[in-house]
């Protein structure tokens, strides 16, 4: 009878999907070597995801450092020595014989390191991975040619190689990489959802405060417990005073991080350029053209840095739901969006310590290039997720897009929408159109505004005949709307319906 995987320990907050992985990866019963890259932007929690496996499974941890060649290799010895129970550490010449050592550990009838059964699965995480291939550019050559051995030959190895280098990490199994097709587990560990970042912070209570903090921090879970030592804002009230102590104040580490997290890339030399793209977009100049006019630069001049953006997970390109060829652009981290459209233009005031200042003149800002747009993925994250059930019909593509008026010469813009793409001679067919407003109390205008982007499509041959219409908004809805929604087929949600504290008004064909 096959063996219970071991329990994700307590103490590791959610993450249950990616613990699932990982100990599925880890006791893997096939008698041959397996690898598995698992990335993640810093501050995620992976090396506390990582090493509490190892605690559950056993193995080998190595947590490389920013090094030279021979003093990484001299630390990965002296680790492996200590873990194999050697009297005196190792000294590996080369990285080839450091690799080939290694995965001869778990080989057919070597000696199991560790006190663990000769059977069992031999797991090796590799943390920070990308600091040795900065050192050591033929380290994935030399672990490609081992794991092909391992195929092989029988092999007890699990290879887990980790890294926050999103570019680098990307490029492990890309194209011609070596490591393409090796690999049996490719996990990214992502932030919090805003639900659980909400329970996280220990703020599910208060939907109001919850949307704006993690309008500013998103779902990293470093930044609670690392970087401010469990200062949480009590309440509404106490948010700007929250804010002003924490993420506004020159003595806290969070006022440089967005800086850093750009920093951090090795793909990024000149911030300059990047830090302009990032705040083109926070501008709301959101499009290929309109962030070249912003910089002062040629569309062409800036796919370098908008391609280096996308790989390090600092920036998604999001295709219009509606109109083949567009898209536009959405920054990931909402700690740089907050700080470019808040912190960079008020950066001297800031070091000055006029938090206090800074915020109060903030309103407007933080509302339309923050709080909005960050509201706006917060809808379309409730639509995939637990709103999906709303939906009567199978779900869809979940985006964004325009509606083009030609009548009224006016554009639509749809913040929610869910789209079924047609097959077998069928029409694409809308399931839901919506739009969503932070500041704004919606009334019958928005829902006006969403049933003519409804008849606009249905005219372009999309099957809209089980299209439902809803509104966003964490400021409230009109008594006229309310009454509307009681006649169905639209559907009202506000932050208490986004974070499960209440059902949703109204309801869809």
């Amino acid at each position: 009878m096959q063996q219970s995987r071991p329990a994700k320990p307590s103490r590791v907050f959610d993450r249950g999907a990616e613990w699932d992985a990982l100990t599925a990866f880890a006791d893997r019963p096939v008698p041959h070597a397996a690898l598995g890259v698992l990335s993640g932007r810093r501050r995620m929690g992976k090396t506390y995801l990582l090493r509490a496996l190892v605690e559950q499974c056993g193995g080998f941890y190595f947590g490389a450092t920013d090094a030279t060649e021979a003093e990484s290799l001299r630390q990965f010895s002296a680790a492996l020595a200590e873990h194999v129970g050697s009297p005196v550490p190792f000294s590996f010449a080369t990285w080839n014989d450091a690799v080939t050592y290694l995965f001869g550990l778990s080989a057919a009838g070597a000696r199991t390191p560790g006190g663990q059964a000769p059977d069992t699965p031999f797991l090796v995480v590799i943390d920070e991975f990308p600091y040795l291939v900065r050192a050591a550019p033929e380290l994935p050559s030399l672990i490609q040619r081992a794991i092909d051995r391992g195929q092989v030959e029988e092999s007890r190895m699990r290879l887990l190689l980790c890294g926050s280098a999103m570019s680098v990490m990307g490029g492990l199994l890309a194209s011609s990489a070596p490591l393409r097709g090796r690999a049996q587990l490719e996990l990214v560990v992502r932030p919090f959802g805003y639900r659980a970042a909400a329970d996280f912070w220990g703020v599910a209570t208060d939907p109001a405060l919850a949307a704006r903090l993690h309008a500013i921090l998103g779902g990293t879970p470093a930044y609670r417990r690392q970087f401010l030592a469990d200062d949480v804002p009590a309440d509404l009230d106490s948010f700007g005073e929250w804010i002003c102590r924490t993420v506004l104040s020159p003595f806290s580490p969070l006022f440089r991080e967005a800086r850093y997290l750009l920093a951090e890339e090795a793909e990024i030399r000149d911030t300059a350029l990047y830090h302009s793209v990032l705040a083109a977009v926070a501008q709301g100049n959101t499009t290929r053209g309109g962030i070249a006019g912003y910089i002062g630069r040629k569309s062409v001049d800036i796919s370098h840095p908008l391609n280096v953006l996308e790989d390090s997970h600092l920036l998604v390109r999001e295709a219009d739901i509606f109109r083949a060829g567009k898209s536009q652009y959405r920054i990931t981290e909402p700690l740089i969006t907050f700080y470019e459209a808040v912190m960079r233009p008020a950066w001297a005031r800031l070091e000055a310590g006029q938090a206090t200042e800074v915020w109060a003149q903030a309103d407007q800002r933080f509302a339309a290039q923050v709080a909005g747009p960050h509201f706006e993925a917060m809808c379309r994250e409730y639509v995939l997720g637990p709103g999906r059930t709303l939906l009567s019909t199978s779900l869809g593509e979940v985006g964004s897009g325009v509606v083009t008026d030609t009548k009224e010469r006016r554009q639509i813009q749809v913040d929610v929408a869910v789209v079924e793409q047609g097959s077998g001679g069928n029409r694409p067919s809308v399931a839901l159109l919506g739009e969503a407003k932070w500041g704004t109390v919606m009334g019958v205008n928005h829902l006006d505004r969403l049933a003519r982007a409804r008849e606009l499509l249905a005219g372009r041959g999309m099957d809209t005949s089980h299209c439902g219409l809803a509104c966003f908004s964490a400021a409230g809805f009109s008594e006229a709307l309310r009454a509307e929604a009681t006649r169905g087929g639209v559907l009202l949600i506000g932050l208490d319906e986004l974070y499960g504290r209440s059902v949703p008004t109204g309801f869809l064909p």
